[in-house]
Formats: structure tokens, sequence, C-alpha cells
């Protein structure tokens, strides 16, 4: 299990993942903060670094752990 409460996530960070969450597409997420999809691919690659994600399906391993989390708190 991914724990991404120790990695550093800046606020613009949580609005992508937020989104990402939800289901959105780099460019539905990029089309929702007026950032361009190539920002938004940046945002999840660093994301991917802090966390430790390497390997395939990291957009589904970084969304699980942000469910997780907000399961957590609720």
């Amino acid at each position: 299990m991914l724990d991404i409460d120790h990695i550093k996530v800046t606020p613009r960070d949580q609005e992508v993942l937020n989104l990402l969450v939800q289901g959105c597409s780099n460019k539905e997420i990029a089309g929702q903060l007026n950032i361009s999809p190539r920002t938004v691919k940046q945002h999840l690659r660093t994301l991917f670094l802090r966390a430790g994600i390497r390997d395939g399906r990291k957009r589904v391993k970084l969304a699980t752990a942000v469910f997780d989390r907000q399961e957590a708190q609720s």
C-alpha cells in the first residue's frame, strides 16, 4: 500500500489529485484548472517520483492512495 501522507503535496498538486480521483483525464484536469495538459503531466510525474512509483499503472496507484486517505479522514 502506498502511503502518500509522507510525501510533499503542494496545494496545486492536491487540486490535480482531487480531479484525478474523480476520474478526470489530463486534458479535463487542465481545463478545470486553467493550465496546460503538459503542466498536469508534470505535476503527476513529480508526485510519482516523490511517492516512489516507478512502474506501470501509476495513475491508478496514486489515485487509489489519495482515495484511501480521503476515506480514512471522513
